[in-house]
């Protein structure tokens, strides 16, 4: 490789082999999760009708990696492993001493990383017999994969999408239909849980709490025809996204530097933790010194706002309760343009990673995701997600501190997905119509009101 390079490939033999399950290594383990009836620690049994042993015992697994079936990465293969590039143009642009890399996810068939968790969740449920998946969906990336990697097992799929984002983005629900998902907006008249929340406030316009209980109530209600799956949050969702980071480790090596700066967007956490826990890792082993930043919408700030608690992961709360940075289960988001981002709470791995000190947190506007990926577009010529575009604008930020202070650092962040499906938020912004949600903490403080008693 030259300093000229701007690309890094592995080939296909470098697929990784294996999953890195960061639970092996952190100082803490994680606090049990919660029955929400009991409020007792719960076990696989209470587990089974929503989700595959397989996956319930990745779940709780200790074991450092979790080998990746073959069936698995063969359909790895139709886009990994993904590019890591060098953001050259960028660099100048901000006439900047620093070294931007990201890792680009919007490669895969569904335009974001989100594929890398459906397809083992699909051939998981299809190995054990499973009828179909429910899921819920906020920008649609996630259900895009979902439909995706059903398609590909000869699963049914069905999805309950966030409804501002279903009304935002009706692409996204075109696209889960043509890989024979149902789409559904939530709120909606299909279940217990959306049509309470519906007789509240028939205007609602959804949160992803709101569209879990719906998913979560569809599948146990199903006489076990339906299995639930979730596209981020849960541990073995973010181990399954572990093959960026480990494809990113060996593409520095290639590119003859390591990261000073990680930074990774969080709604759930699974692209965050995707391109962070092998990184962590490095940093707990190796005693590295890499400085991992997540960075959350200004507008649902659960990191750097949020109180370290147990709370439900759905609206409803049928879903297990498990001790997260949470802005409280009721707390529904104002519509701003990051629908993947829009969610209550946090990963528990994100949150210990947090509250143990090996990682930071930043929130950022609205306003500014927007330029930040319009600049970063016009440099590179990838129009990103609007999800992503807060890495992005932290990342300027960092490479604007190296201006300043002449540091040539080395900054990795994952640019998680494509913005193609997302042109009416870059149409808003362009056309000024596009607002700032400040955090409202009125609306906050009355969800921490109801949080359980544990």
């Amino acid at each position: 490789m030259t300093d000229q390079d701007k690309r890094y490939d592995l080939p296909q033999s470098h697929l990784p082999r294996a999953w890195y399950n960061i639970q092996h290594d952190l100082p803490r383990p994680l606090p049990p999760v919660l029955h929400p009836g009991t409020h007792q620690p719960i076990g696989p049994d209470d587990l089974a009708p929503l989700f595959p042993m397989a996956l319930i015992m990745q779940e709780v697994s200790q074991e450092q990696y979790i080998e990746i079936p073959e069936e698995v990465r063969e359909i790895y293969k139709l886009w990994r492993p993904t590019p890591l590039i060098r953001a050259r143009r960028l660099e100048q642009v901000l006439d900047t001493p620093a070294h931007i890399y990201y890792k680009y996810e919007g490669v895969s068939p569904s335009g974001s990383h989100k594929l890398n968790t459906a397809t083992p969740q699909a051939y998981y449920n299809q190995q054990e017999g499973v009828y179909g998946l429910t899921t819920e969906t906020g920008a649609g990336q996630w259900g895009t994969a979902l439909s995706i990697a059903c398609d590909m097992f000869g699963l049914a799929c069905e999805v309950y999408m966030v409804k501002v984002s279903y009304q935002q983005k009706p692409y996204r629900r075109s696209i889960m239909q043509t890989f024979g998902a149902n789409v559904y907006a939530s709120p909606s008249d299909r279940t217990n849980s959306g049509r309470a929340i519906l007789a509240k406030n028939p205007d609602s316009s959804g949160s992803l709490g709101i569209a879990i209980s719906e998913a979560v109530e569809a599948a146990a209600t199903s006489g076990g025809k339906y299995k639930y799956a979730l596209g981020s949050v849960l541990n073995h969702v973010l181990m399954h996204q572990t093959v960026i980071g480990l494809e990113a480790i060996e593409q520095m090596e290639m590119a003859g530097e390591f990261p000073d700066i990680i930074v990774g967007c969080t709604g759930g956490g699974s692209n965050f933790a995707g391109i962070a826990l092998p990184f962590v890792a490095n940093n707990l082993r190796q005693g590295k010194r890499t400085h991992i930043i997540a960075v959350e919408p200004a507008a649902c700030p659960s990191l750097t706002k949020g109180v370290y608690a147990y709370d439900f992961g759905d609206t409803a709360g049928l879903a297990p309760m498990v001790k997260m940075y949470t802005l409280g289960k009721d707390y529904v988001p104002p519509p701003f343009h990051a629908g993947g981002l829009r969610y209550h709470g946090m990963a528990s791995i994100v949150c210990e990673l947090y509250d143990q000190g090996l990682i930071d947190a930043r929130a950022v506007s609205q306003l500014e995701t927007f330029k930040a990926g319009v600049q970063f577009a016009r440099a590179e010529g990838i129009v990103p997600a609007p999800e992503p575009t807060h890495a992005i604008a932290t990342v300027i930020q960092e490479a604007l501190k190296c201006k300043e202070s002449g540091e040539k650092k080395t900054i990795l962040f994952n640019l998680c997905g494509h913005g193609h499906f997302d042109m009416a938020a870059y149409d808003a912004y362009l056309s000024g119509r596009l607002e700032d949600f400040e955090y409202p903490a009125e609306a906050v403080e009355k969800a921490m009101a109801a949080l359980p008693v544990v």
